[in-house]
């Protein structure tokens, strides 16, 4: 195992050594001299040699003047905050041009630092990647291999060709990247790139530029949802009314504390005993929805998880929580609940958290279950994202319509996936090929 995972590093390394450093007719010219090479190996029955050197002297000079780029450049990036999984990403780019001579026919690209894997990572990614304990082939494992590491790199770039920069000029540009998976993005410089004459061979420089992206899940479009529930007291959130315009009831009456608003000072009491004396109000009735994200599951990644994590997403920004409160609530190394509405978080830094949802791996649903339950008497409604079916998560289901707590359940599922014990209302099947369509079939019974 250990010398398959050299190999296969050893590999990725080569294959994007040559990619970046051949252009795709320089690839052409190296098939072409690999199979003339295999061919001309007797030069008596045939005059392919010929042609392998030809190909190899060509090859030759496009290496030799790739050594011959001087440059002196500098660059500034101005990136945004956030990205959005397969939106493509726009940015301003500074390039200075330090040197006397003009440069033409370049081009540039991003560096994203390249991903790595531990052994112990590798050995879940071929287990996972083999059925029933035999070793599939080696050409399917390593596509495996390359899923997994695209998904750590989290986006793609290109090569952007750069206009004619004059000496000791700097020119503005607009740079791409295209984001694929949420979570970081961690860029680690920008490559200048410089083909030879037979446009065969890049010469490169790369400037360092050290700067991180954070990229949002993918969001799908919601159908106008209204999930009943009534009015909840929230215990001890007395700043929750903040700015929405509910009227205040009044508990008591108590000495100053430095920090008191001057709003809530009673001056009558204040008059009558000659010390500053605030009121103590309380507004603790709201609508208050959970949304609740089902991570539970063996493998670190699945395609379920990632499309679950994206309608959580959806609803994270969609949901109206200027009159009423949205708790989300998941677990991964530990129990997580984020309240966002009413002055409280705001849907961005909902969706910030959700980049970096994880799946957990070591814990039962037992742990959301005992979440859900410890807030359940302040919950108006519950919105259920689950990525299985089992006798577990038809508990929390039931536990919650025990105590009439209006219920949306969304399952995500493979295509072919069907099951039996569905016959709930308000239970939705989102297939993995078909969510943006089911999501719009949605409707409140």
């Amino acid at each position: 195992m250990k010398f398959l995972y050299r190999l296969f590093c050893f590999s990725y390394g080569i294959q994007q050594w040559l990619l970046r450093r051949f252009t795709p007719g320089g690839l052409a010219i190296l098939v072409c001299l690999v199979a003339t090479a295999i061919i001309s190996l007797d030069t008596k029955q045939t005059m392919a040699y010929q042609v392998l050197t030809f190909l190899l002297a060509i090859l030759i000079i496009a290496l030799a003047y790739s050594f011959y780029f001087r440059y002196r450049f500098s660059a500034q990036r101005n990136l945004p905050r956030f990205a959005t999984v397969g939106v493509k990403l726009s940015y301003r780019l500074v390039l200075n041009n330090n040197t006397k001579k003009i440069q033409s026919g370049l081009k540039f690209i991003e560096e994203i630092s390249h991903p790595k894997f531990s052994l112990a990572e590798f050995k879940r990614i071929i287990k996972s990647a083999t059925k029933k304990g035999s070793i599939n082939s080696l050409i399917y494992i390593y596509s495996r291999w390359l899923k997994a590491l695209a998904e750590k790199r989290k986006a793609k770039t290109k090569a952007i060709a750069l206009p004619t920069l004059q000496p000791h000029s700097e020119i503005k540009i607009r740079g791409e990247i295209i984001p694929t998976h949420r979570g970081v993005v961690r860029l680690t410089g920008i490559t200048v790139l410089r083909a030879d004459p037979f446009n065969l061979f890049n010469a490169t420089k790369t400037i360092s530029l050290p700067q991180s992206l954070l990229v949002l899940p993918k969001r799908y479009q919601l159908p106008a949802i209204n999930l009943p529930g009534s009015r909840m007291s929230q215990s001890g959130t007395v700043s929750l009314a903040s700015s929405v315009g509910d009227s205040e009831e009044f508990v008591s009456l108590r000495d100053y504390r430095p920090g008191d608003p001057l709003r809530n000072i009673h001056w009558k009491s204040w008059a009558k005993t000659g010390k500053p004396v605030v009121k103590e109000e309380q507004s603790e009735y709201f609508v208050r929805h959970a949304l609740i994200l089902d991570t539970f599951q063996a493998q670190s990644h699945s395609e379920i998880l990632e499309e679950a994590v994206s309608v959580a997403a959806s609803f994270a920004c969609d949901f109206h929580t200027q009159e009423s409160l949205l708790d989300l609530m998941f677990v991964g190394l530990e129990s997580y609940c984020f309240t966002s509405g009413r002055g409280l978080g705001s849907s961005e830094q909902m969706l910030e958290i959700l980049a970096g949802v994880t799946a957990c791996q070591d814990k039962t649903f037992d742990y959301l279950t005992a979440a859900v339950i410890e807030r359940i008497s302040m919950l108006s409604g519950c919105i259920c994202i689950f990525i299985s079916w089992d006798e577990e998560r038809k508990k929390l289901v039931n536990y919650l319509q025990g105590f009439k707590i209006p219920l949306l359940v969304l399952l995500i599922t493979e295509e072919e996936q069907q099951f039996n014990d569905l016959d709930m209302d308000n239970l939705y099947l989102l297939p993995i090929e078909k969510i943006q369509t089911a999501l719009m079939n949605i409707s409140s019974r």
